[in-house]
């Protein structure tokens, strides 16, 4: 399969991702590797952790849905490169099919998994800093409560003399609790010579990629393994794993915005997207909800009930409760969207109110405006969307339809129930109610009228 630019091995070591697997208990037909959490592809998350880590050059094993897989890490990893498992034959086989890469690879080799999503940059580092120390493999490993089902790490004090799979394991094997997480750090210049000497003489006939363990022993070579939490290399599977990888995930992302000096009263509410950016000081009520684009400045307050997409909230902002921000939205210092306020492409300069009930889109809102509740921006005329223009200081009413293309003068006031089709002046009133009649008497014959209708009827 054809490669993207760049030339993987040059520096900065190697992260081999492999993301070749349909996943057929996540039943879809979307590549297991394609499914989001927190908005982002989970190979991306792999990905990004061994950038984090410093691992400069990518290689990406693809098979089932590879077209897509390499059009969703391309558009974030531009100079990844894409080699294609054309046979099923075990992980280590998987591994060698990036063989151009790893015959040029100068630097350390680390293999990560594109199902494994919370691997964090920090703990790759550590496997990597091992290799620094001397030893050629470095195996991330975890203790288990239940063991079942994962390779074990067979240990001599601080050596690895090998991985177990389960069920190649003897009974006092399978009572070790400290189990495989499949990544594994080759150091420079040991991986591909590691990997083409793995046979695959096992219970499943397959070339295991922890073999190169017991082939590293026979060479003289030392191998360790590092520690690290269960969670952390978690597998997804299903989508029940899917959820709880996106649960750890949160959790992760809202406790470390806390130690930032963000304030969430009810935390576990709270969902960020991956790309979700808050600075300190900013308040989070409860069950808000980010979507991707959501940037948030010192001082603003989210409250309860509200979702954000795309939108910039300026200093001391308002949002909600009960407020949707669509994408294009940005409030400056101390702008204050009310409860069931909807926003889009909207642009609410510092001080200005749109209180509640109200749609604001494809539109200007000046500096200390104030839009009444159930102000209704009619940007959309079946074919084009059209601005509105709303002055500095400007007081629309509320129950108001401005219908675009209309701008609205600084500090002109458009009276409560109007629907204004025409520029308004600055410091003009604008009304186009028609006048008010009242008719005495007539409210009582009304009431007489409907009752006596309603009687017929019964």
């Amino acid at each position: 399969m054809g490669s993207v630019t760049g030339a993987n091995g040059s520096n900065g070591g190697l992260a081999v991702v492999l993301a070749a697997g349909q996943g057929t208990r996540m039943r879809s037909t979307m590549p297991k590797v394609l499914h989001p959490v927190a908005g982002l592809p989970m190979v991306c998350h792999a990905m990004d952790a061994a950038t984090g880590a410093g691992l400069s050059n990518q290689a990406v094993v693809v098979g089932y849905g590879a077209t897509d897989v390499q059009a969703a890490v391309q558009s974030r990893f531009p100079a990844a490169t894409f080699h294609e498992q054309k046979e099923r034959l075990g992980t280590a086989h998987a591994v060698l099919a990036a063989k151009s890469v790893l015959q040029k690879a100068s630097g350390p080799v680390v293999v990560l998994y594109g199902d494994v999503p919370l691997i964090r940059p920090e703990t790759i580092a550590r496997a990597l800093a091992a290799l620094k120390s001397g030893a050629a493999l470095a195996v991330l490993g975890f203790h288990a409560e239940n063991p079942s089902g994962y390779g074990r790490l067979l240990m001599d004090g601080g050596t690895l003399l090998a991985i177990r799979e389960e069920k190649d394991a003897s009974e006092e094997e399978r009572r070790v609790t400290f189990c495989n997480s499949g990544i594994i750090a080759f150091g420079a210049g040991h991986s591909l010579s590691l990997l083409e000497k793995v046979g695959s003489d096992n219970a499943q006939g397959e070339y295991y990629l922890t073999d190169v363990v017991e082939v590293a022993r026979e060479q003289g070579l030392q191998a360790v393994a590092i520690a690290c939490s269960e969670a952390e290399t978690m597998g997804v599977n299903d989508r029940v794993q899917l959820a709880k990888v996106e649960e750890l995930w949160q959790g992760r992302r809202r406790d470390a915005l806390m130690v930032e000096g963000v304030s969430m009263t009810a935390p576990q509410t709270v969902f960020f997207h991956h790309d979700t950016a808050v600075e300190a000081d900013v308040v989070i009520e409860p069950n808000v909800v980010f979507g991707p684009g959501v940037e948030i400045s010192s001082g603003a307050i989210i409250r309860a009930f509200s979702h954000l997409e795309g939108s910039q909230i300026g200093p001391g902002a308002f949002v909600g409760p009960y407020a949707r921000l669509r994408p294009g939205t940005k409030l400056e210092m101390g702008a204050k969207i009310g409860n069931f306020v909807e926003t889009k492409n909207a642009q609410i300069a510092e001080g200005a109110k749109v209180n509640h009930l109200t749609y604001i889109g494809d539109a200007t809102v000046g500096a200390a405006a104030n839009i009444g509740a159930g102000t209704v921006t009619c940007n959309y005329d079946g074919f084009n969307k059209h601005r509105t223009e709303i002055g500095a200081g400007a007081f629309i009413g509320s129950n108001t339809a401005l219908i675009a293309p209309v701008t609205i003068g600084a500090d002109a006031n458009i009276a409560a129930g109007s629907a204004v089709s025409k520029d308004v002046p600055a410091d003009a009133l604008a009304l186009t109610r028609t006048p008010q009649s009242n008719l005495e008497g007539m409210g009582k014959k009304l009431r007489a009228r409907y009752a006596a209708a309603k009687k017929s009827k019964g």
